[in-house]
């Protein structure tokens, strides 16, 4: 979609089917458009917005000027079971001291004999003191399937499940249970990069908490698609008001006014965000272009101390209240200008093509054409493919050259998928092109009448320059229409030259970060930097993250930032 005379071409928004209706709502208040699929065409698109997880496909055909709101597999903490496993292998290697923000879990029916064990002491030792646990399913959401006990007798469970104690000393707010909602954007995770929204919302029970009822969801349970059902919910309630949330901002207003030192009690909930990251950041895939929006839930207990509850994928962005409206719109309209989008992604495809580009890796399929004739960009997989015995940091580039030129001078390096292109395209008579490819199916058909019969004689690649400069993109038809179609014997698209001998490593262009180690920005609308946040942390964040380095560092932070005694909440 070119720029028209009115102003530059609008950036471009594809939806998934069951994806909320405010992502469509703020993005066209932003002036975007959403993707037609009958009149566009399938890559021409800048952001691609899903409630569920993506397929593998879609991270392998991204393209420089496309997003997603998905990192692969963060199932490791999205989901119940695995955020305990996680959460209980970090405090077995870093120790419980750091890792003691969940409360004690297990995850039935597995661990029913450990749990057991632990029921029965906790009997014991605690003398008649009641212990109260929590059972929730490991893959519902919106307090489905959740009940609290106190005699296992009451344990009952027809899939997995996970058991926790339950947090019986809550902090109230005259009477009333709540939570919070952290929202946490990860920019990458390679390196890794945390930010924490400042706005957020507090959600609170709309019955007064009470152990003697523990069947009554209404004072246990602070999930909005539970408590805006209640018999209480429109009422005006003590403190709390009507409905069931605060903004985060009125929370903290509440707390200076109480008296409360706040600060340590965020730099508590930060140092949760990005210990529990760290669980799952060296397993998560190199993905570009790729951002995640999480919701943390954390309770805060009777003594200050916040405990994280669990990590929410795809957070509701519904709007059931006031509060809704002032936190989330602007949440993602910050996310969005997290995403950082340059001037050249409007153009996408063809904006794309008038760049300069000097990595090698753009010495690939796209510069596989003949002069004059258009560029094309191909998605990163056709990049990256290598066979399974290749090691982890070996170049997927090979050597191709042809067999009558023979010598080493005239051999030239390709991704592996041209080499199938161009040994294919040899083996066809008279250098016809297959259609099968990207690069001949999108090049326009040669003259037969241009092609010199019975020619043998294959004139060798040139050698590309890593310094050459990269010639100016021309528009595609006015390109095709000024010079004629020029193709070699075999029917491959003329090299550029390259300096074999001074190749380095491919950078590929979907990687935003313009310069190399480049440090991230502070902040971004409300949407505040939280990892890295010393030059530690910047070092051990690069290349491969150093988790043991960056624990420690969060380590000391906590121990310089303790706070002093809080007082309690009248």
């Amino acid at each position: 979609m070119a720029a028209g005379v009115c102003g530059p071409a609008p950036l471009v928004f594809r939806l998934h089917e069951g994806s909320p209706g405010l992502v469509r709502e703020v993005l066209l208040e932003r002036g975007w458009v959403e993707y037609d699929e009958q009149e566009q065409e399938e890559g021409d698109w800048n952001l691609y917005w899903r409630a569920s997880a993506f397929r593998n496909a879609d991270y392998e055909n991204i393209l420089p000027w496309q997003r997603l709101n998905h990192h692969p597999k963060t199932v490791g903490i999205t989901r119940k079971d695995c955020l305990a496993r996680n959460l209980k292998r970090m405090k077995g290697t870093f120790g419980s001291v750091l890792y003691d923000f969940s409360p004690t879990a297990f995850i039935l029916p597995n661990d029913y004999t450990k749990f057991l064990a632990e029921y029965t002491k906790n009997r014991l030792e605690n003398r008649g003191r009641l212990v109260y646990w929590i059972c929730k399913p490991v893959d519902l959401s919106r307090g489905r399937g959740i009940f609290i006990f106190e005699d296992i007798k009451d344990l009952t469970y027809d899939s997995t499940v996970i058991v926790q104690r339950y947090i019986s000393d809550p902090l109230l707010i005259s009477g009333y249970k709540f939570d919070l909602r952290v929202y946490v954007c990860v920019r990458s995770f390679h390196p890794l990069t945390i930010y924490i929204h400042q706005e957020g919302l507090v959600r609170f029970a709309t019955e007064k908490y009470n152990l003697t009822s523990l069947g009554n969801l209404y004072a246990h349970l602070t999930n909005t698609s539970i408590n805006k059902f209640g018999p209480f919910y429109t009422t005006d309630k003590e403190r709390v008001g009507q409905g069931c949330k605060w903004t985060m901002s009125k929370f903290r207003c509440f707390l200076h006014n109480q008296g409360i030192d706040e600060l340590p009690l965020w730099q508590r909930i930060n140092s949760i965000v990005t210990l529990t990251l760290l669980t799952i950041a060296p397993s998560i895939p190199c993905s570009p272009n790729c951002l995640e929006l999480l919701g943390f839930d954390i309770l805060i207990d009777a003594s200050f101390k916040p405990w994280l509850l669990e990590v929410n994928y795809s957070p509701a962005l519904s709007l059931d209240c006031p509060a809704d409206v002032t936190v989330k719109k602007g949440l993602l309209n910050d996310l969005f200008d997290l995403m950082g989008y340059k001037k050249v992604d409007r153009l996408r495809q063809r904006g794309y093509l008038r760049q300069r580009y000097r990595h090698p890796s753009y010495f690939s399929s796209q510069c596989l054409q003949t002069i004059g004739s258009p560029m094309l960009l191909f998605p990163r997989f056709m990049y990256e493919s290598k066979p399974d015995n290749q090691s982890q940091g070996e170049s997927s580039f090979h050597t191709l050259h042809d067999d009558n030129v023979g010598d080493s001078d005239d051999k030239v390096t390709l991704p592996l998928v041209e080499t199938k292109q161009i040994s294919s395209a040899r083996k066809s008579k008279g250098g016809t092109t297959c259609s099968s490819c990207p690069s001949c199916a999108l090049r326009p058909k040669p003259n037969p009448k241009s092609t010199t019969a019975g020619n043998r004689t294959r004139p060798p690649f040139s050698r590309i320059s890593e310094h050459a400069p990269w010639p100016e993109a021309r528009d595609t038809e006015s390109a095709l229409a000024r010079q004629p179609l020029r193709l070699s014997p075999v029917g491959v698209w003329k090299l550029p030259t390259i300096q074999i001998q001074k190749y380095k490593p491919p950078t590929y262009p979907w990687h935003n970060i313009s310069k190399e180690n480049s440090k991230p920005p502070s902040r971004v609308g409300d949407f505040v930097l939280t990892f890295p946040f010393n030059e530690a942390t910047f070092k051990a964040s690069q290349s491969e993250l150093d988790v043991k380095t960056a624990v420690q560092e969060v380590h000391r932070l906590m121990n310089r930032l303790a706070s002093p005694h809080m007082h309690k909440v009248k």
